[in-house]
């Protein structure tokens, strides 16, 4: 089980990682701010600050077509923000 599914690369995050040395991940739900600080750390070869956790609960998305009404549900997720030593950076682009 891998503790960090995907980096976050969205458009304020990559302003954050420019302005603020801030990286975002979407990492597993059961995993606490030091698993991530220590996977983190160890993928990448960074030292980190700061952990931060988001949880997003889990949404019911509903749909209305010619055909009725369709229900889907969108999964909860946790999201980790993570501040690195001055100096340190990460390229998720030439890896």
């Amino acid at each position: 089980m891998s503790i960090i599914k995907r980096p976050i690369l969205t458009e304020k995050m990559v302003d954050q990682a420019d302005k603020f040395n801030r990286y975002g991940f979407v990492v597993d739900l059961k995993a606490d701010k030091q698993q991530i600080k220590n996977a983190i750390e160890k993928m990448y070869g960074v030292e980190v600050l700061k952990v931060r956790t988001m949880i997003y609960p889990a949404k019911k998305k509903l749909k209305y077509t010619r055909s009725g009404i369709f229900t889907s549900k969108k999964g909860a997720f946790k999201k980790a923000i993570v501040d690195l030593k001055e100096g340190q950076s990460i390229d998720f682009y030439n890896q």
